[in-house]
């Protein structure tokens, strides 16, 4: 059976803890749970399980060095009608989106379509329905610069999601350390 697969970097807790006790409280902002908070690198979508063991091999290939990402800042998806509230990692950290390219060879070596979005690094804070911008102006103000934590990535991890009615479940299919 296919499975729903991404690509993406744990936070460590303190910055999950952080990133949680931002939350504003706001009607119809909903909340990412500490718990499930992380940066997502890739979304290789459905892969069937022969599939699953090319991309697992081709994984193995991937040679990032570790490196320091820093949570700073916040933001919006979507302009005027917001959609996603997200924190920031800093500006084009190179060996993020060496990552990310390394990621996305691996996946076309496995014989996968890659993800062709571009690729704007972030952590989904909040999933916005009927909020004005006007209404979150205060919140991004206040933590346009705030440093929600610095970690060094030493690992990314493939993830699956499986939608429900509470919301996505992932579980960790694979942890790649950075070497």
């Amino acid at each position: 059976m296919a499975k729903r697969l991404f690509f993406g970097l744990e936070l460590p807790a303190s910055a999950r803890e952080a990133l949680a006790a931002a939350d504003p409280q706001l009607k119809n902002v909903r909340w990412v749970k500490a718990e499930k908070l992380h940066l997502t690198l890739s979304f290789p979508g459905e892969v069937e399980p022969e599939q699953e063991g090319a991309l697992h091999e081709a994984l193995a290939a991937v040679r990032v060095p570790p490196f320091f990402l820093p949570i700073r800042g916040v933001g919006t998806f979507g302009g005027s009608k917001p959609s996603v509230l997200w924190a920031g990692v800093g500006k084009g950290h190179p060996h993020l989106f060496g990552l990310h390219k390394h990621l996305q060879d691996a996946v076309l070596r496995a014989g996968l379509q890659p993800d062709l979005r571009p690729f704007h690094p972030h952590v989904t804070l909040a999933r916005i329905r009927d909020v004005s911008a006007e209404v979150l102006r205060p919140f991004l103000r206040k933590h346009a610069e705030t440093e929600f934590g610095m970690w060094e990535v030493q690992e990314f991890v493939l993830y699956s999601s499986r939608l429900s009615s509470e919301g996505s479940e992932y579980t960790v299919e694979l942890r790649c350390g950075l070497q």
